[in-house]
C-alpha cells in the first residue's frame, strides 16, 4: 500500500497555460514565443453585386499572395443575451401614444422573441494573429515544456516588435483594401478576451484594469494578484 505524502499535490493554473504574460498589447508564451493579435469585422458577401463579389475576391487573393509570414485567423462565437434589447422595446412600446406605432413595436418585439425561441442568437468576432516565433530569437527549439523564458522579457518584446509591427502595419493595409478595418487589441482586451475563453459565459465578463496588476495574472491555486 502507497504511504500518503504528508503535502498535498498543488498544481497551478498557469502550468496548463502556454500563455507566460500578456504585456505591451502582446501575448509571451512560456518558450519565448511572441504573438500579435488584431481584430477585423466580416464582409456580408451575398449581398455585394457579381463585380462587388469579384473585386472583393480579387483583393483577397492579393491579400494572401503578399504574406511572407505564417498568420493565423481565428472565430470566436458567443451566444448573445439581448433581454436588456427585448426589455428596451417593451419599455418604448408602453410610453408609445401613437396606436399605430405601439402596435409596430408589438409586433417587432414579438418577431425578435420568436427568433430568439427557434434560434441562437450569436455575435461573432474575427481575429488574426501574427506569430513571432522564438527560433527568431536564436533558440534551438521552440517546443513548449520550458519553465523559464530564454531570455529577459523586455528583450523578448523588443526583439518581438521589431519583426510584428511592420507585419502588423502591412496586413492593415491589405485589409484596407478589402474594405475591412482592423485594429490590435490592448492588454486589457487580450487579458478580458483569454479570461472569457476560458471562463464562457452568456455575456462575458470585463475585468479590472490590468494597469493594476502588479504580478502574473495567475500564481498559483487560491492566490490571484491584483
Amino acid at each position: 500500500m502507497t504511504k500518503p505524502t504528508s503535502s498535498p499535490v498543488r498544481a497551478t493554473t498557469q502550468e496548463f497555460l502556454e500563455i507566460e504574460d500578456i504585456k505591451e498589447d502582446l501575448i509571451i508564451l512560456k518558450n519565448g514565443s511572441v504573438a500579435l493579435v488584431l481584430e477585423t469585422a466580416a464582409v456580408n458577401f451575398g449581398l455585394l453585386s457579381e463585380e462587388e463579389q469579384d473585386s472583393l475576391i480579387y483583393a483577397y487573393a492579393s491579400l494572401l499572395n503578399s504574406l511572407s509570414f505564417p498568420l493565423q485567423v481565428s472565430i470566436l462565437s458567443r451566444r448573445m443575451d439581448i433581454s436588456s434589447y427585448i426589455e428596451l422595446i417593451g419599455n418604448v412600446e408602453q410610453n408609445q401614444t401613437n396606436p399605430v406605432m405601439k402596435e409596430r413595436l408589438q409586433r417587432y418585439r414579438e418577431f425578435i422573441l420568436s427568433i430568439v425561441k427557434e434560434n441562437k442568437v450569436l455575435e461573432k468576432k474575427f481575429y488574426l494573429c501574427i506569430p513571432f516565433s522564438a527560433l527568431e530569437l536564436g533558440v534551438k527549439s521552440a517546443l513548449g515544456g520550458k519553465s523559464k523564458l530564454p531570455f529577459p522579457k523586455d528583450y523578448i518584446i523588443s526583439r518581438a516588435k521589431t519583426s510584428l509591427f511592420p507585419k502588423r502595419d502591412h496586413l492593415l493595409r491589405q485589409l484596407s483594401r478589402i474594405g475591412l478595418k482592423g485594429r490590435q487589441l490592448t492588454t486589457q482586451e487580450l487579458v478580458e478576451l483569454f479570461f472569457n475563453v476560458y471562463n464562457p459565459t452568456n455575456t462575458g465578463e470585463k475585468l479590472a484594469e490590468t494597469t493594476g496588476y502588479t504580478a502574473p495574472m495567475v500564481e498559483s491555486i487560491g492566490r490571484i494578484s491584483s
